[in-house]
């Protein structure tokens, strides 16, 4: 199975915005993937992150459609990741209409990466009830997937009530959506009603994101075995797409022999893409690292 791969834009280095955080960045980065053969470009969604998880191991973020639209105005046909966005933290017809907009105008290049989230701060700060999360995103696929068929919506909400609402233009196909998360309750709405499915390396930080360890090929390898089996309960057969952020598995302390090892087994398992971070103290760096994974992982496969 051939793996595609989506190459982070690292938007969150705030300690060197005029490297990371800038137009000019999103441009060279996004350019720098498209030529190398990056399948897609990637960024998170953190609108309201508390101090308290900044300062140990969190990170900031642009707005993740914002940061997007730049990439998609620099390039042509990378596709574009939400790695998550979270759609609880706005109203769904808000949130339909940014991924509208971005599907419309970047001619169909969206995939929206979405999840339940786990930052509890950061939902008490956005007003949003965080026990409530899972409903809430289904509540907000639901809402997408109305307003994307063309037809005039009326939708009771947890929140909000909705009659004849109508988006236009729409995008000639819908975007894929993927759903994030380890969990149980995560693989299921992946495989009960997404196109992917968006596990990622826990690095061990399971219980601070709220969801299952997936640390190890073969924890992995269990998770996607219980995603099949439900998906023969339900009776899926449309095929998953598998994004993992393998993280540490394929960080550059590993040998080159080691990462093509670790990738042949993530192909094997039934994983379709891979997002990928290479680290860099400026731009320069961060792309020269990006070309050299794509040379060595991306050109040979």
């Amino acid at each position: 199975m051939t793996i595609s791969y989506s190459l982070e834009l690292p938007t969150q280095r705030v300690e060197a915005v005029d490297e990371f955080v800038c137009a000019e960045a999103i441009n060279d980065i996004a350019k720098a993937a498209e030529a190398s053969g990056f399948a897609a470009v990637h960024v998170t969604d953190h609108p309201a992150p508390d101090a308290k998880w900044l300062d140990h191991g969190g990170h900031h973020a642009l707005d993740p459609f914002v940061a997007l639209t730049f990439a998609a105005a620099a390039t042509t046909d990378v596709k574009l990741l939400t790695n998550v966005y979270i759609a609880a933290y706005r109203n769904p017809f808000l949130g339909a209409k940014s991924i509208q907009s971005l599907a419309v105008l970047s001619g169909g290049r969206l995939i929206l990466g979405t999840a339940a989230g786990y930052l509890k701060p950061e939902f008490r700060a956005l007003g949003v009830d965080f026990d409530n999360r899972g409903a809430l995103l289904d509540e907000a696929l639901d809402v997408l997937s109305k307003v994307l068929t063309g037809d005039d919506i009326a939708y009771e909400g947890t929140s909000f009530s909705a009659r004849g609402v109508r988006l236009r233009p729409l995008p000639q196909t819908p975007p894929p959506v993927w759903v994030g998360g380890n969990s149980k309750p995560a693989i299921r709405r992946a495989v009960a009603r997404a196109q992917g499915w968006a596990p990622f390396n826990t690095f061990g930080y399971a219980t601070a994101s709220r969801t299952a360890e997936i640390s190890t090929i073969e924890e992995l390898n269990a998770a996607i075995s219980w995603a099949r089996q439900y998906a023969a309960e339900i009776g899926r057969t449309a095929p998953l797409d598998i994004c993992f952020s393998a993280g540490n598995l394929l960080d550059d302390s590993k040998s080159s022999d080691e990462r093509h090892d670790t990738i042949d087994k993530l192909a094997r398992a039934g994983v379709t893409w891979l997002t990928i971070a290479p680290p860099g103290a400026d731009r320069a760096e961060v792309i020269e690292r990006a070309q050299g994974f794509a040379k060595e992982f991306i050109a040979t496969r």
